[in-house]
């Protein structure tokens, strides 16, 4: 089978959306940082050994939102998935993180939503033990961007669970 299917990235600004959609893509990560404004489409075909399927994601790199309540509606629409980035070494990024899950949660119910706490490489196993009651209980993946830790694994297990659902 063979099937496409529209991923959002949604986050604050600067949480590393765009690095992380480079990495999976383009397997790069740059320093520089460019501001995303608006929204920045890229595709990659994806096999899942495990079922033999061909997956294309269209993944949509929106702007950085410290509100997700303003995210243009537009933008949304036609999402199979979700991935929700937030920076590790900010706590700006994850204060209400909560909210922000129900938000999604609410107002896209039967969409799959991956919750990534990016920037690994900047904190340690200590420091994601100390903050589990923060964020811990909401992320399926903690991830780098520069060093590309977990970040094939983000993107393969929300292509399975869209597989999945457009088989049911």
């Amino acid at each position: 089978m063979k099937i496409s299917k529209k991923i959002v990235l949604i986050g604050h600004f600067g949480v590393g959306k765009s690095s992380l959609i480079r990495r999976f893509v383009e397997d790069t990560f740059s320093e520089d940082y460019k501001v995303t404004i608006g929204v920045h489409v890229l595709k990659k075909e994806v096999n899942l050994p495990k079922t033999n399927d061909d997956i294309t994601l269209v993944i949509w790199d929106l702007e950085g939102n410290d509100d997700i309540t303003n995210t243009r509606a537009s933008y949304l629409m036609g999402t199979n998935g979700f991935i929700y980035v937030f920076d590790m070494t900010r706590p700006a990024t994850y204060e209400k993180l909560e909210f922000d899950l129900d938000y999604i949660t609410d107002r896209y119910p039967k969409i799959p939503l991956r919750v990534i706490g990016n920037k690994k490489d900047l904190v340690t196993n200590d420091f994601i033990k100390q903050n589990k009651d923060v964020f811990g209980r909401f992320v399926d993946f903690y991830t780098s961007a520069k060093s590309g830790k977990n970040v094939e694994d983000v993107f393969s297990n929300l292509a399975q669970a869209l597989i999945k659902d457009a088989t049911k």
